[in-house]
């Protein structure tokens, strides 16, 4: 037992040696830590499962526990952006980058990151029923006597006339970026996606001072 978790040490430090090369915001130390995690996180599923990677199930519990996410199309949203080759599972790979950008990504990486999130049909546009879907699901229903129908349609059309530059009735990634470096605030236009400070400084503090001290 005690040469298997040797060999397993080594192994995740070669991991880390390799992965954080090609990831921006981690050193290898992080990594590594972030490796132990996903491999922890492994261990709490089902054989066959784990095999593959981190399934949905696990990440959602990830997203609504640590970073308080309660939205569930928007989870699966996330799942999807960080699950790039479409497999269903997250590989450690899809870990380590994904959470690259989610904790300490650049704006320019947040945008495509986003983007990718509120793309719901892959297509390389946020079309006016996909931020009608998606604002349906964030927005808190208020008791009125309204149709609140309506008041996320006039959402819809006040978004589109400001980010639809080239006036296709529909957001492309230009658009969209474009519109969130004028004003920032709209990063998040359609539904939190990414982690606020204090669950990011949560997060940092469980998975890299915690793991460094075993």
């Amino acid at each position: 037992m005690l040469k298997m978790s040797a060999m397993n040490r080594k192994f995740i430090q070669n991991l880390a040696e390799t992965l954080c090369k090609q990831v921006k915001h981690f050193d290898k130390r992080e990594t590594e830590c972030l490796i132990r995690l996903f491999s922890g996180l492994l261990g709490e599923q089902a054989e066959r499962r784990a095999a593959h990677g981190l399934d949905r199930v696990r990440f959602r519990h990830i997203l609504h526990n640590t970073f308080g996410m309660t939205d569930d199309m928007m989870m699966d949203n996330v799942f999807r952006a960080f699950d790039k080759d479409n497999d269903t599972y997250i590989s450690v790979r899809e870990w380590v980058e994904g959470l690259s950008v989610f904790l300490r990504g650049t704006l320019d990486e947040k945008i495509k990151f986003c983007f990718d999130v509120y793309n719901l049909h892959g297509d390389g546009y946020i079309s006016r029923e996909e931020m009608l879907q998606m604002l349906k699901d964030s927005l808190i229903r208020q008791p009125t006597e309204e149709d609140p129908d309506e008041g996320i349609k006039d959402i819809v059309e006040i978004a589109l006339k400001k980010m639809d530059y080239d006036h296709d009735g529909k957001v492309s990634y230009s658009d969209f970026e474009k519109t969130v470096k004028d004003e920032n605030l709209l990063l998040e236009a359609f539904g939190n996606c990414l982690p606020d400070a204090k669950s990011i400084l949560a997060f940092e503090q469980h998975a890299f001072q915690e793991q460094h001290g075993h």
